[in-house]
């Protein structure tokens, strides 16, 4: 087997992300939105990809599934085990990669993402294995953020800064119907979206710029390369606060995302 071409990003992916637990709990409501998007069940087995601190597969434990969560993090799958532990949910978390997930073909008759697999590097290499262990007739359903709105925008200004390894995928692309309807192809039918709001607290646009800095992976990573180039790192953050000024109001940031469901043939 060759080696990871991106395991080097994978490896300031799985540093970077680690930060993220303060900020998870604003998902929450998103959690529950998408389990009950993608229909899971009392008695299902359901895979949450991605799941940095397991909102997702907490959420859908609590309604009788058989979870399992997996992520690239092991900081962020220790808060995850914790959150389980509270209401005594028995879900097996691993730290593993979406890209080669460690499950048998037909495992799981859900699987999930809430904006987590759309930073693997590859898609086509993501959603394959997604689908590999997803059983026929099974369902998948992930959330994303649209390259339009304020997140993809911020993904992709810091991309202009710190630009990505030579074919990695920019993860506003599964934000995008279009690509989403391409990359799922004939291995699914019925593919349904819906377009849902995640709101931020924050006292101002720079107030959430600088939680941004403190826990989004890739703007960790970038204050990190600018740190000895303060002019670059002013303008970068100017630039980050007037895209966040356009979704600002009431000491809220309003995100809008999107929501995918098919099933697998």
């Amino acid at each position: 087997m060759s080696a990871d071409p991106y395991a080097q990003l994978k490896a300031s992916q799985r540093e970077s992300w680690g930060l993220f637990s303060p900020i998870a709990a604003f998902t929450t409501p998103a959690a529950a939105a998408l389990v009950d998007y993608a229909g899971a069940r009392s008695g299902q087995r359901v895979l949450d990809a991605g799941c940095g601190t397991g909102v997702v597969a907490v959420t859908v434990a609590r309604l009788g599934a058989k979870v399992s969560g997996l992520d690239l993090s092991p900081a962020l799958l220790v808060d995850a085990r914790r959150y389980a532990e509270i209401m005594s949910a028995d879900i097996d978390f691993r730290e593993g990669d979406v890209e080669a997930l460690p499950y048998d073909d037909a495992s799981f008759d859900v699987v999930l993402s809430q904006f987590g697999h759309m930073f693997a590097p590859r898609p086509t290499v993501a959603i394959a294995e997604m689908l590999r262990v997803l059983k026929p007739g099974g369902r998948i359903a992930f959330s994303t953020w649209p390259p339009e709105l304020v997140v993809g925008k911020l993904f992709d200004l810091v991309a202009t800064y710190l630009p990505a390894p030579p074919g990695a995928a920019a993860s506003s692309e599964w934000g995008e119907v279009a690509t989403i309807r391409t990359r799922l192809g004939d291995a699914v039918t019925a593919p349904q979206f819906h377009r849902d709001e995640l709101i931020i607290p924050a006292l101002s646009p720079a107030h959430y710029r600088a939680t941004m800095e403190l826990t989004a992976g890739p703007f960790i990573k970038l204050v990190q390369v600018l740190a000895d180039q303060p002019e670059r790192l002013a303008g970068f953050r100017a630039e980050v606060e007037a895209i966040v000024a356009q979704y600002f109001f009431g000491n809220r940031v309003r995100q809008s995302y999107l929501m995918t469901r098919a099933f697998k043939k």
